[in-house]
């Protein structure tokens, strides 16, 4: 069985599991010579891009919960290394001696499914009342899971949890039948069984090919949209083309007018960001576009981040009197990298660990 057929039957298998909200193992099957003895070194003289990571590992669904304009889902998993980045500076987190999983929720929308990629997220966890752990989660980027939200904790021994997600507004620009949601915050409890043992079953998998440029493919999880981004044969719009920043693959198209809530004239340009072989969203940039024509320039300015239910999360901004012609030019300048920790395979694409994402022209067909 190959590497891509593995995973995905793995995770199907693990799908079925934890459907309707329950407990169940999201993972893969584990050979003789797999174990938990730690994670396994990092990948020597690593790419500058995406790339298979050392290891892949499976993960328990505790449950979910819904509350105001939104779903949750909690999974926990060994807890492993990641990497923060703050503006240009990429900082490396590893497991701590009390450091018992590495906890994870996904938001999304629960009447369309959109996974909600930039609101702030925070756990409280407790046990018979008593608070065990406290704290911000960062939004991550994995190459199984996409956009979620993480982070190592400890726990107080086996027994049963209450994990309380508290949900910010989101921050970003939202339009068309978004324009009015997800404003409000709100706090989500989960209940989550824990043992250290069935911690301990769950799969993982060292990869031979690790550093390769490449990706595991991510899991399919019937109880819970995933974080891709749309094919860009399914973007509305005309699609202009795409160029790749860094391993950020930007694919552009134009709309003839603004989304709804957009008080904005002429037509609309959407930039789409995901990563290479997986179509992942990529959230939190800063990219700004130049439309030029014979030399000059038709636009020029910040495209935003933005939430529709058409073109999803994307970055985007009206032309004004601008028009797209054949053999017009559109430059996409990434100013800020995208301000999201990475799971291991993502630390060096986008900026981040190699730095440096370079803007890249496109001709108009």
């Amino acid at each position: 069985m190959d590497r891509r057929t593995f995973l995905r039957s793995a995770a199907a298998a693990g799908a079925v599991a934890g459907a309707g909200g329950l407990s169940g193992c999201l993972g893969f099957e584990l050979s003789s010579s797999d174990g938990i003895a730690g994670e396994p070194p990092l990948v020597e003289d690593r790419p500058d891009g995406v790339y298979l990571p050392s290891h892949v590992e499976g993960m328990t669904m505790a449950g979910m919960g819904e509350a105001g304009d939104y779903r949750v889902g909690v999974f926990y998993s060994y807890a492993h290394r990641f990497w923060n980045v703050n503006g240009e500076s990429v900082e490396r987190t590893d497991v701590g001696s009390d450091d018992d999983v590495h906890l994870m929720a996904s938001v999304w929308d629960p009447e369309t499914g959109t996974v909600l990629p930039e609101t702030g997220v925070s756990i409280e966890i407790s046990r018979d009342g008593s608070l065990v752990s406290q704290e911000v989660i960062y939004p991550m980027l994995s190459q199984p899971m996409g956009t979620h939200y993480g982070g190592n904790f400890g726990l107080d021994g086996d027994g049963t949890y209450t994990v309380t997600v508290s949900v910010g507004g989101v921050r970003t620009r939202r339009t068309g039948a978004f324009r009015d949601r997800f404003e409000e915050p709100a706090d989500i409890p989960v209940e989550m069984g824990y043992s250290q043992s069935e911690r301990d079953e769950i799969p993982f998998r060292t990869l031979e090919n690790a550093g390769e440029r490449d990706a595991v493919d991510p899991m399919e999880m019937e109880t819970m949209p995933d974080a891709t981004a749309p094919p860009v044969e399914e973007l509305p719009g005309m699609v202009l083309g795409e160029v790749n920043s860094n391993d950020a693959v930007l694919v552009a198209t134009v709309l003839e007018e603004s989304p709804g809530g957009i008080d904005a004239d002429g037509p609309y340009l959407a930039v789409s960001a995901r990563t290479p072989y997986n179509r992942m969203l990529i959230p939190a940039m800063g990219l700004e576009g130049t439309l030029s024509r014979d030399g000059e320039d038709a636009f020029s300015g910040e495209l935003t981040r933005t939430l529709d239910p058409d073109l999803s999360y994307h970055y985007g901004a009206a032309l004004g009197d601008a028009s797209v012609e054949s053999g017009d030019e559109l430059t996409l300048t990434p100013t800020v990298w995208p301000q999201i920790a990475r799971h291991e395979g993502y630390e060096t694409a986008f900026g981040a660990l190699m730095g440096g994402m370079p803007e890249r022209t496109l001709t108009v067909k």
